[in-house]
């Protein structure tokens, strides 16, 4: 018995020693603040691409994928490039660098009817994405990234 006190007694001291609130989890993050932020990210990665295409070098985006060793069976992780696909191409009709904003697989609307950019260099390219950066984090696309997010949804909801 004198044990089980001794213990009480030191938990007790141990727990007087930290600072105890009542916390609640947020479950939930704001679906419109995530779809910015999820642009927002995807955006620089296109930034990156183009300053790189800018420079002349290659831009690479890595993540780390899972391999298992057949032999032994041992899981390591490994570093892969992933895929990027750029976000601007040259228009046929025009011959010039057209940029288009993607959510998922969708392409944004950038106003009724328009959903791209004409560029004339890399530097406006450049500058052409960034001011895109700023309207998404802004939230001045908002209504047509749920647009393009609802799309996305009903694919998987099938």
């Amino acid at each position: 018995m004198h044990l089980s006190t001794h213990r009480r007694n030191h938990m007790s001291q141990a727990l007087a020693s930290l600072k105890l609130v009542n916390a609640k989890r947020q479950k939930t993050v704001d679906p419109i603040q995530f779809r910015r932020s999820k642009l927002n990210e995807k955006l620089k990665i296109q930034i990156e691409m183009a300053k790189a295409l800018s420079r002349g070098d290659s831009f690479t985006v890595k993540r780390m994928k899972k391999v298992t060793d057949e032999v032994s069976g041992q899981a390591s992780l490994i570093e892969v490039a992933k895929r990027t696909k750029t976000w601007w191409f040259t228009n046929n009709d025009t011959k010039r660098v057209a940029v288009q904003l993607f959510y998922g697989n969708k392409v944004i609307d950038l106003a009724k009817g328009k959903n791209a950019v004409e560029v004339s260099n890399g530097d406006e390219l450049i500058a052409v994405l960034l001011k895109l950066q700023e309207a998404v984090v802004e939230g001045a696309l908002d209504g047509q990234i749920e647009v393009a997010a609802e799309s996305v949804k009903a694919r998987f909801a099938k």
